[in-house]
C-alpha cells in the first residue's frame, strides 16, 4: 500500500494500513453494505432508505453519516429532505470481489464433500 512494485502490487506503507483498515470496519456492518447497494441504483431519499432497509431513522442515520464520513456515500438536502447518493461506485466493485471469493471457496467445499 504505497508506491507500486513489480506487477501491480504497491510497496508496504503501514501507515496507510491504518487508514485501509479503517476503511474496512465501515464495509463490516451489513445494513451499511445493504445501503450501499441500494444506492447503486441511483439517489435515494432518507425515507426510501429506511423503507428498503428497514433501519429506523436514528440507525439510517447512523449509518448513513459513517458511509459519508468514509467517502463512500454522499449527502444533501432538498427543502426538508435529506437524499443520499453512492460517492464512489468502485467500492461495489470491492463488495463483488469478496461475492466471487465466497461464491469459490463455497464451491470447491461443496466440491469436496460431494467427493466423499
Amino acid at each position: 500500500m504505497g508506491a507500486r512494485t513489480k506487477g501491480s502490487q504497491r510497496a508496504p506503507n503501514p501507515a496507510l494500513f491504518e487508514v485501509v483498515a479503517r476503511h474496512f470496519r465501515v464495509l463490516g456492518e451489513p445494513a451499511r453494505l445493504e445501503l450501499l447497494h441500494v444506492l447503486a441504483e441511483g439517489e435515494q431519499s432518507a425515507a426510501a432508505l429506511m423503507q428498503r432497509s428497514g433501519l429506523s431513522q436514528a440507525g439510517l442515520s447512523k449509518h448513513m453519516s459513517v458511509l459519508c464520513a468514509a467517502g463512500f456515500a454522499r449527502r444533501w438536502r432538498e427543502g426538508a429532505y435529506v437524499r443520499y447518493a453512492l460517492a464512489d461506485p468502485r467500492i461495489l466493485k470491492l463488495c463483488e470481489l469478496m461475492c466471487d471469493r465466497i461464491e469459490t471457496a463455497t464451491n470447491r467445499t461443496f466440491e469436496l464433500v460431494s467427493a466423499r
